[in-house]
């Protein structure tokens, strides 16, 4: 059976190397569809879901190559992709309803030619996660949509600029209406937009190729759209993510653990609540240095939220910490309502958590876990799997590997590089 053998116990210690971000990487590789000429995606982490995203791009007649440092993106062009032709806009199979963020396409192609037909995208089984945030926001633009026999179509015949207001700081919805709009005609605001970091890195490239966005960062977005965009040179900032996972993976493991190159500025909600545990984090020009306590602390309440609030891809992480902490912790996901799916397996291995329901749950810490037979069924949970069994006594073998590998290059690769007794069998 394919898996991840763990032999826990062992402390980390060394220095890891952090991969271009996996959230930042997607939406700027459809972004490339929106102009005509080559661009150059440096730091692009090679890992499931950008393999699937390449796929989809070749499948809509772009010439995409890995490089040594990155992917180099030919789009075709307009002609290439004829609007009138409903097979020419058609997404199907496992690309598109295995991976969430190959919903930006349906911006991005908006923006391209004003036609698609896709397969309702998928991803992770953490919650509903609808899609009505960004159908409201793009019908305001102009686009029409049609849903038959499984497949979402979207035309727009005069995509044009429009005032959107996000009841919730969507970063997918934010990311198709930026993507969507810098095409549009005319001017385009969006109020209570994401603040996310992987938001700000489109918004970067958009107008390293030319857009005109005002208020990056800030909760209201302005597009001036309709300009001609340009091909360019971009490098993906690291992924804050990952750097999380690690870091947590440290407090639980014990050791010291230099992150480089991590995101720290990005990070301060992660930095804060690895504090509260008992970790000393400290910032250096090489990236972010954590010297984890003897045993990790209580953390009273944690709750998830929009940036900059604790992300909540790192609350099963900081989970699987603190079923080892002293005392008891509390957790509050404001997110995604099936995000304690490891509640179940980490009992197993003799964690004392109890879920009140789908967006509460109370740990009570315990010395040590131990070993067992994990399934992985999710991306961000199966890397919380994984700490769970680098701190646990004896082995532990995790399962669902392929999850894992959507969002982290080499998770086993690099936890040996700290010390930890970890292979993929």
């Amino acid at each position: 059976m394919k898996g991840i053998r763990i032999q826990g116990g062992m402390p980390l210690q060394g220095k890891v190397r952090i991969q271009g971000s996996k959230n930042a990487a997607l939406p700027i590789l459809a972004a490339t569809l929106l102009t005509n000429e080559v661009s150059y995606i440096q730091n692009c982490p090679r890992i499931e879901d950008v393999h699937r995203f390449v796929h989809l791009l070749r499948e809509l007649g772009c010439m995409v190559h890995w490089q040594e440092n990155g992917i180099r993106v030919q789009p075709g062009g307009r002609d290439d992709l004829p609007c009138e032709r409903a097979e020419a806009r058609r997404m199907r199979g496992e690309a598109i309803t295995g991976m969430r963020s190959s919903l930006c396409l349906l911006g991005a192609l908006l923006g391209k030619c004003g036609y698609v037909t896709m397969e309702h995208p998928g991803g992770c089984v953490i919650g509903d996660r609808p899609i009505d945030l960004h159908i409201h926001a793009l019908e305001q633009m102009g686009v029409e949509f049609l849903e038959e026999d499984g497949l979402l179509s979207a035309r727009a015949k005069n995509l044009h600029g429009a005032q959107i207001t996000l009841k919730f700081p969507s970063v997918g919805a934010t990311e198709n209406i930026l993507l969507a709009a810098v095409k549009a005609t005319g001017d385009t605001v969006i109020t209570g937009a994401a603040r996310e970091p992987e938001v700000i890195a489109l918004c970067e490239f958009l107008t390293a190729c030319g857009a005109s966005i005002e208020g990056m960062g800030s909760p209201e977005l302005i597009i001036h759209g309709g300009g001609d965009l340009h091909g360019t040179r971009y490098t993906v900032p690291t992924d804050r993510i990952v750097a999380g996972t690690y870091l947590f993976g440290c407090i639980g493991c014990g050791g010291s653990v230099l992150l480089n190159q991590a995101p720290w500025s990005q990070m301060e909600a992660v930095t804060v609540a690895a504090e509260r545990m008992g970790a000393q984090c400290t910032v250096s020009e090489e990236g972010l240095f954590v010297q984890a306590p003897v045993r990790p602390k209580s953390i009273g309440h944690l709750q998830t939220g929009p940036y900059p609030e604790f992300p909540t891809d790192l609350q099963s992480a900081a989970m699987a910490v603190l079923t080892m902490a002293e005392g008891i912790s509390y957790i509050e996901e404001n997110i995604f309502e099936n995000r304690f799916r490891i509640a179940e397996p980490l009992n197993l291995m003799g964690a004392q958590i109890v879920l009140k329901d789908g967006r509460h749950a109370v740990i009570t810490g315990v010395e040590h876990l131990h070993g067992e037979q994990l399934d992985a069924c999710e991306l961000r949970g199966g890397a919380a799997l994984v700490l769970a069994g680098l701190a646990a006594e004896g082995e532990s073998f995790v399962t669902g590997q392929h999850f894992i590998e959507r969002g982290y290059e080499n998770i086993c690769r690099d936890f040996r590089e700290l010390g930890a007794r970890i292979t993929s069998v």
